[in-house]
C-alpha cells in the first residue's frame, strides 16, 4: 500500500462492523482502505450512532427498499457517519486541496457528491443524483464504525481548529443537519417555533433555534430529561404530549392561530399529524425525520385549508463551518447530548441503548 504522505506503521488490516443485511452487521477484520490521489485516511476517534443506522439494521424501506421505495444501499459497507479522525495518510493533492496535514483532527460531510450531476454542478451537492453517502454503500462509501477511514476524492472535509473540544467532534455532523432544518424554517424574530422531537438533533435544532432569537420557542417530547435538557438550552416552553393538550396549548398562546414555523424531528408518525394541526395558515413546515414506514396525512391541510409551506430538510449543506465554530466557541452545547461512549465491539448493545432512549441520548462508539 502506498500514500503520498503517510504516518510511520500503518496496519494492512483493521477491526469493523460490516453490514450484510438487515439484522446481519458482524464485527470482522477487513483490509485497510487503498487511498489514492486527493483522498484522506482517517484513524477514527469515535463515531456516533444515528437513529437511521438502528432503522437500516432493522431493514427500513427507505435504506434497503421496498413499499415502492428503491434501495440506495450496497451491501456489504461500514456503517457509521458521524464521525472524526486524526489524519494519518493523504493522496497526492489532499494536503492542498483540503488544508490538512498529518496528524490534523478532520470531520467530513455524510454526501461524496459525484461532482458530475446537475444537482452539483449547481452548487446543490447535497441532493448529488449518485448520492453516495458514508456508512451505506460499500467500497465507494464505507463508514466509520472502524479503526480506519477513507474520505474519497470529492468528499467535503473541515480541519477541527487547534482546542477543539474533540469529545463533541461526533456530534459535528448531526448538528450540522440540525443548523440546516432550522434554516429551511426561515426564523424570523416575531415567530412562534415548535421543534417536535428531542433526541440528538432535536436537542441541536432547540440550540440554533434560540441563536434566530424567535418571540417564543417551544419544545416537544415525551421523555421528561430530554424536555428539561431543552429547557436549558434555551425553549420558552416545553410540552409532553402524553400530558396535556400540546395542540390546543399552542393554539391558546398564539390566538387560535397556531405557531409560524413547525420542525418534525421525532421520527413518529404522531408528530408530523400533530403539526399539521397546530400550525397557523401560511406557516413552514419543516420534515426532517426519517421513518420506518410511509406516512398518512390529511394533504388537504396543506393545501386547501392552510396553503402550507412544507419544505423538506436533508442533510448540512454549507453549514459544517457555522457548526465547527458553535461548538468551539460553546455557543451550542453537546457535553450533556452525548451520554455514552462505548467500545466499537458493543456496537449493538449501543443500536439498543438508542432504539430505547431511555438513558441514552448520543451514544459514541470508540474504535
Amino acid at each position: 500500500m502506498s500514500y503520498f504522505e503517510a504516518i510511520d506503521g500503518l496496519p494492512k488490516k483493521m477491526k469493523a462492523v460490516v453490514a450484510y443485511k438487515p439484522g446481519d452487521y458482524r464485527f470482522e477484520e477487513v483490509d485497510i482502505p487503498e487511498v489514492g490521489d486527493e483522498e484522506v485516511l482517517l484513524r477514527v476517534g469515535g463515531c456516533g450512532i444515528c437513529a437511521g443506522d438502528v432503522k437500516g439494521y432493522h431493514g427500513a424501506p427507505s435504506f434497503w427498499g421496498g413499499g415502492g421505495q428503491p434501495s440506495w444501499i450496497k451491501a456489504p459497507f461500514i456503517p457509521g457517519h458521524e464521525f472524526y479522525g486524526q489524519v494519518v495518510a493523504l493522496g497526492k493533492g489532499a494536503k492542498e486541496k483540503y488544508g490538512l496535514s498529518l496528524g490534523d483532527w478532520a470531520v467530513s460531510e455524510q454526501i461524496i457528491p459525484c461532482e458530475k450531476c446537475r444537482f452539483c454542478l449547481e452548487g446543490k451537492y447535497w441532493m448529488c443524483e449518485v448520492h453516495n453517502i458514508y456508512g451505506f454503500q460499500g467500497k465507494v462509501a464505507d463508514g466509520a464504525y472502524a479503526e480506519y477511514v477513507k474520505l474519497p476524492r470529492t468528499a467535503r472535509n473541515y480541519k477541527l481548529p487547534e482546542g477543539f473540544p474533540l469529545k463533541v467532534a461526533p456530534y459535528v455532523e448531526p448538528l450540522a443537519c440540525a443548523i440546516h432544518a432550522v434554516e429551511r424554517g426561515d426564523i424570523q424574530f416575531n415567530d412562534v417555533v415548535v421543534i417536535a422531537g428531542l433526541g440528538a438533533l432535536g436537542l441541536g435544532m432547540v440550540q440554533a433555534a434560540r441563536l434566530k432569537n424567535p418571540k417564543m420557542l417551544i419544545a416537544i417530547d415525551i421523555r421528561e430529561k430530554r424536555l428539561q435538557l431543552a429547557k436549558e438550552y434555551g425553549a420558552d416552553l416545553i410540552l409532553n404530549p402524553q400530558k396535556e393538550d400540546v395542540v390546543g396549548k399552542v393554539k391558546s398562546l398564539t390566538g387560535g392561530y397556531g405557531c409560524d414555523v413547525y420542525i418534525q424531528a421525532s421520527g413518529h408518525p404522531s408528530g408530523a399529524i400533530q403539526g399539521l394541526q397546530m400550525i397557523r395558515k401560511l406557516g413552514r413546515f419543516v420534515e426532517f425525520s426519517v421513518y420506518n414506514d410511509p406516512v398518512t396525512v390529511d394533504w388537504s391541510i396543506i393545501g386547501d385549508r392552510k396553503e402550507l409551506d412544507l419544505r423538506g430538510a436533508h442533510l448540512s449543506p454549507y453549514t459544517y463551518e457555522s457548526t465547527i465554530r458553535f461548538l468551539n466557541d460553546g455557543r451550542i452545547k453537546a457535553d450533556k447530548i452525548i451520554t455514552h461512549e462505548i467500545p466499537l465491539t458493543e456496537f449493538k448493545k449501543g443500536f439498543e441503548m438508542v432504539e430505547k432512549g431511555e438513558d441514552s441520548i448520543k451514544v459514541v462508539l470508540i474504535p
